[in-house]
């Protein structure tokens, strides 16, 4: 069965437009998934530890026929690929994955909640969520 999700992409180390052109890329190599639009790339702030690079964030809208558990993992065994590391609350990164929705789904279990907590707190999320929905 088919399944729309919403993926946040973001990055601020080692060239953040090419870590997250790259991204949206391999999101189309996922197995039993393909990328069905994508955001522009928006700037924005640090939040939390202010003391780094700005990001560069945009969202892509998948059709996939992964369980949400399994298309997080996929998107952590990517952050991993990228270089991600996870040294402190809200520091630098490569590459930074986040599903948002997965179509009218509410689900929570440890390590993952969907909606995205804190989608609704986040300008850098809901900009480019809005463009990506907008022709869905």
């Amino acid at each position: 069965m088919k399944h729309v999700a919403f993926v946040g992409l973001g990055s601020n180390l080692a060239d953040p437009v090419a870590q997250v052109s790259r991204a949206l890329v391999a999101l189309g190599s996922l197995p039993k998934t393909r990328v069905v639009r994508s955001s522009s790339l928006y700037r924005s702030a640090p939040v939390g530890y202010l003391q780094q690079p700005d990001f560069i964030n945009a969202v892509a809208q998948l059709e996939t026929e992964l369980a949400p558990r399994t298309l997080l993992d996929t998107l952590l065994a990517l952050e991993h690929e990228c270089g991600r590391t996870r040294d402190f609350c809200n520091a630098p990164r490569t590459l930074d994955l986040d599903v948002l929705l997965y179509d009218d789904l509410i689900h929570h279990e440890h390590g993952l909640t969907i909606p995205h907590p804190q989608m609704h707190l986040r300008a850098f999320v809901l900009q480019p969520l809005c463009e990506s929905r907008r022709t869905a």
